[in-house]
């Protein structure tokens, strides 16, 4: 089965036509050439020590999983482009057309992430247009895959660079901001890389063309996996975003200083950490700080600055505000109490997204219709981003999610069953068939 770290070796990508039943041949099945292309994609970019990926934006590993989804839009004669924010897109019909139906994902991943955020979508949108090949539909409308860039965020510390730049979310000047940990900016990297960074901008024209995006995604929690569901369709996103914590003291030397005497944000960062949790218990929502910056950063020293990120979710927007103005309230008590200050700036942010209701029970009409369970597809909110809630603005979106049996995800213990997966690809040929064919 699919885990992303099996080491397997490369096999050769499905082409358009997938092989039909013959002599000591295997009636095919829709996620045989999921399969040969997990195959293939699975090498790139995985870390030997953690298993895990590390599929940053612009960098090797990402040029590699870029040059793999060029291959696929080939393999089988599709249109390939890449638009003026990085973004890829492989057409089968007419690019310039409008109303198409476009599907995909993104290929990057969180440091040490697993292999089926983002990627399972692109993979199982190629295999859904080889199963479609394979029934033989006539397509009334264009369709597009497409693999969205910068997704996780994981380099430049905001999430959905490209589609928030198409959807002219993320303005120019905010964009030429962002820098890495290196202090490399993002034009540097995407010139680095062989990309026109003096492109970058609204797309308004190219998102025009688009009728409805449905994005194919792993669950990330566990509520397929109580209901006994393969598939299910997303309701809505939680409203999120990301905070940073910057706590300013004074270094000191960490062997002589005694500790009624040291201004130590280190400390304040711990209280705060835990006021996190309890906010977050109170009010029924997330909160998280999962990354930290430190200067000077050394063993023997006291810190000088602790700069955190709280990462907050909520299922609407009121207990949102109220968890992170609680964790900022504690932040500033602790912080005078010790001497220590404070600054709290919004990095990102992003409002519930209601995932538009027409579009929604389509999917639901097509999938009840297609199943041979007698029971409806089940509907389920999120709280994670995704490049289909930041088009949801623009776009009619939606999406759909494949069962993962432990929730674990931006782990390399992320998984998803072989027989979910090929679920996971009938499903969306499904509704790609009731949108583009019909």
């Amino acid at each position: 089965m699919p885990t992303g770290t099996s080491g397997q070796g490369p096999a050769g990508a499905a082409g358009p036509t997938p092989p039909g039943p013959g002599p000591g041949r295997q009636p095919w099945r829709a996620g045989d050439s999921f399969l040969a292309m997990w195959r293939e994609l699975a090498p790139l970019g995985r870390h030997p020590d953690s298993g895990g990926y590390r599929r940053y934006a612009w960098s090797a590993a990402d040029l590699d999983c870029r040059a793999w989804f060029r291959a696929q839009a080939e393999a089988r004669g599709l249109t390939y482009e890449t638009d003026r924010n990085g973004n890829q897109w492989a057409w089968l019909g007419d690019p310039q057309a409008q109303d198409a139906v476009v599907t995909g994902s993104h290929l990057d991943s969180v440091p040490d992430g697993g292999a089926f955020d983002g990627p399972l979508g692109v993979v199982s949108s190629f295999a859904a247009l080889d199963e479609l090949h394979r029934r033989g539909v006539e397509f009334t409308r264009p369709l597009a895959i497409t693999n969205f860039g910068d997704e996780e965020g994981a380099r430049f510390g905001l999430a959905c660079v490209g589609s928030r730049l198409a959807a002219g979310q993320l303005t120019v000047p905010d964009a030429h901001r962002l820098r890495d940990a290196d202090g490399t900016t993002l034009p540097a990297a995407m010139e680095a890389a062989g990309y026109d960074p003096g492109t970058i901008g609204p797309d308004p024209e190219r998102l025009a063309r688009i009728g409805a995006f449905v994005e194919l995604h792993v669950e990330q929690g566990r509520a397929l996996d109580l209901t006994g569901d393969p598939v299910g369709i997303a309701s809505a996103i939680w409203p999120h975003g990301r905070w940073r914590f910057d706590f300013r003291g004074e270094a000191n030397h960490a062997g002589t200083t005694r500790l009624v005497d040291r201004r130590d944000p280190m400390l304040t960062y711990a209280e705060t950490v835990l006021a996190a949790r309890r906010e977050a218990e109170l009010t029924g929502a997330l909160a998280t700080f999962g990354k930290i910056a430190v200067e000077p950063n050394g063993v023997n020293a006291i810190p000088s600055l602790v700069r955190g990120w709280l990462d907050s979710r909520a299922a609407d927007q009121a207990t949102l505000d109220a968890v992170v103005t609680g964790v900022e309230r504690a932040a500033r008590e602790y912080a005078e109490r010790a001497g220590i200050d404070l600054d709290v700036v919004r990095e990102s942010f992003t409002p519930v997204v209601e995932f538009e209701h027409a579009l929604r029970d389509e999917l639901a009409k097509i999938l009840e219709g297609a199943g041979d369970t007698g029971r409806p597809v089940p509907v389920l909110g999120t709280g994670a981003g995704h490049d289909a809630g930041i088009l949801s603005a623009s776009v009619p979106t939606a999406m759909l999610f494949v069962r993962n049996p432990t929730g674990i995800s931006h782990s390399p213990a992320e998984h998803a069953a072989e027989d979910d997966c090929t679920a996971g690809v009938e499903a969306l040929a499904d509704v790609l068939e009731g949108l583009a064919c019909s």
